[in-house]
């Protein structure tokens, strides 16, 4: 009898262990300047929208690293690898002469504990 009650615990909790993460959906976030970059060529300023307040200037700086090694192109999703967070989301490069702007639009937050948020527009 004490087999199978542990033979049917330790199966249980099997079943419940792979549980889908929780998502839920929100509608504010910060949006602004978060990092401006001078140099001889000209100054790059990196901006979020819609981002978590937590996590928003860790992202931006990864952001800015990856536009130096040329790895972002405009109107193309691309995921973010952070230290609390990975964020998806679409990323938006203009020119006007010597100054760059570098648009980040959050999509999807999905933290370290399982949690995965989804912007959604009001």
């Amino acid at each position: 009898m004490k087999k199978v009650f542990f033979s049917l615990l330790l199966m249980t909790s099997f079943a419940f262990s792979h549980e889908e993460p929780k998502t839920q959906t929100y509608n504010y976030g910060q949006s602004g300047m978060e990092l401006v970059a001078r140099s001889k060529k000209g100054t790059v300023i990196v901006s979020t929208y819609n981002s978590k307040m937590t996590i928003r200037k860790d992202i931006a700086s990864k952001i800015y690293d990856l536009y130096l090694a040329n790895k972002l192109e405009t109107n193309k999703k691309i995921t973010i690898n952070g230290h609390e967070a990975n964020v998806t989301g679409k990323c938006v490069i203009r020119k006007k002469k010597d100054l760059t702007a570098v648009d980040f639009y959050y999509e999807t937050v999905d933290w370290n504990n399982g949690l995965k948020e989804v912007y959604k527009r009001v």
